[in-house]
């Protein structure tokens, strides 16, 4: 089955990173279905059933986006609070539909590894970082994977440097 990689990055065109990974993915049309919010909805209005229809159609869901600010883009958080609605993902009576799902996140990062760690420069891990968006999806009963994570993007933005993300990240989506 498919998987459905949600992107979420309000500048895609001056993308290095995520372009070059929706490059890669669009390789592989039999694998991989990629949804781009911020083209899809321009003006940041989402339709809420379209969105959980697609959601229901895939066992395996990727959400791909640039983690600054400590955080997901804003887009990212007004598609979570709209799309996973009571009496949809969450509810006595929702039936729970991402049940059981597979979700995970895929981010690039702009400041090097080390610098996410209990003795870096930001002192928290990425994991713990993103354990707001790991309860969220393990509250709505999803199967929450491990992140992947591309770091140091903001210091070395070189094709080489990149290029060296997408088998990496290829790999990543293939063991879900």
């Amino acid at each position: 089955m498919k998987t459905l990689v949600i992107v979420i990055h309000p500048n895609i065109q001056d993308s290095v990173i995520n372009k070059r990974w929706i490059d890669e993915l669009n390789k592989y049309p039999g694998k991989y279905d990629i949804h781009q919010l911020h083209e899809v909805y321009p003006e940041e209005k989402i339709d809420v059933q379209a969105e959980q229809r697609l959601i229901e159609q895939y066992s395996k869901i990727v959400f791909q986006f640039p983690f600054y600010w400590f955080n997901c883009p804003p887009f990212f958080k007004k598609w979570l609070d709209e799309v996973l609605a009571y009496g949809w993902a969450y509810g006595s009576k929702s039936g729970y539909k991402v049940a059981g799902k597979k979700i995970a996140l895929a981010l690039s990062v702009g400041i090097d590894e080390h610098e996410y760690s209990t003795t870096g420069k930001y002192k928290y891990t990425m994991e713990q970082l993103t354990t707001p968006f790991e309860l969220t999806f393990e509250y709505i009963k999803a199967d929450y994977q491990p992140l992947f994570a591309y770091y140091g993007i903001e210091l070395n933005a070189s094709s080489e440097w990149v290029e060296k993300s997408v088998p990496l990240y290829i790999d990543f989506l293939e063991s879900l």
